[in-house]
């Protein structure tokens, strides 16, 4: 699905996207970005590429013209959209799903980025979650205590990534033909949790 698609059925769902511009030139990204206010976020939207961080396919903490120029010629060279993003503060969380031949949409929850690969720390429930099931399957993680302000970080707000979670157990029971949903990062903070990137796969 492209970004605007996945943006639109979110939104009927009412989970919290973080606020992405889509600019066709260098002049109007410019312009998005003092609007949005620095640092900014640029990346790639091309769906023929996978893994963007290390195709250089994201650009974070943009603070001025000169960056902003620098990564826009090199992310818009990949091809395809190209996303602007203010940054957000936070932690970053994995949420998704994955529809199981036996069991059927089984959410996932874990710490985001590179640490869902590395630390493979991550708990499950089958679909449909209430809060209190969804607030229990945050709590599971064997890393919960870095959510709670570990060493001086923020502390999550549980109940915001616990919404998401609720959102997405109702999406994925209204929407059977979805068979993959990945939400990584969502950034989370005292304040809010905010979807940066998503990918939602259909059957084929």
């Amino acid at each position: 699905m492209t970004w605007k698609k996945i943006e639109e059925l979110a939104a009927d769902f009412s989970l919290p996207f973080c606020k992405t511009l889509e600019p066709s030139s260098f002049k109007e990204t410019f312009r998005f970005a003092r609007a949005l206010g620095w640092p900014v976020v640029l990346k790639t939207a091309s769906p023929e590429i996978l893994h963007r961080t290390e195709k250089g396919g994201v650009v974070t903490d943009i603070r001025s013209k000169k960056e902003l120029k620098k990564a826009w010629k090199q992310v818009s060279g990949l091809g395809g959209l190209t996303l602007l993003q203010p940054q957000i503060k936070g932690t970053e969380l994995a949420v998704g799903m994955k529809r199981d031949p036996q069991f059927g949409p089984v959410l996932m929850f874990g710490l985001g980025g590179i640490f869902i690969e590395v630390l493979k720390d991550i708990a499950f429930r089958v679909a449909p979650v209430d809060k209190n099931e969804a607030i229990e399957m945050v709590k599971e993680i064997k890393s919960f205590k870095v959510l709670k302000g570990f060493r001086g970080r923020e502390e999550v707000d549980l109940n915001n990534v616990a919404d998401i979670l609720i959102k997405l157990s109702r999406l994925v029971m209204a929407e059977e033909k979805i068979v993959e949903v990945d939400f990584n990062p969502v950034m989370a903070n005292s304040q809010k949790a905010l979807i940066v990137d998503a990918k939602i796969i259909y059957e084929s």
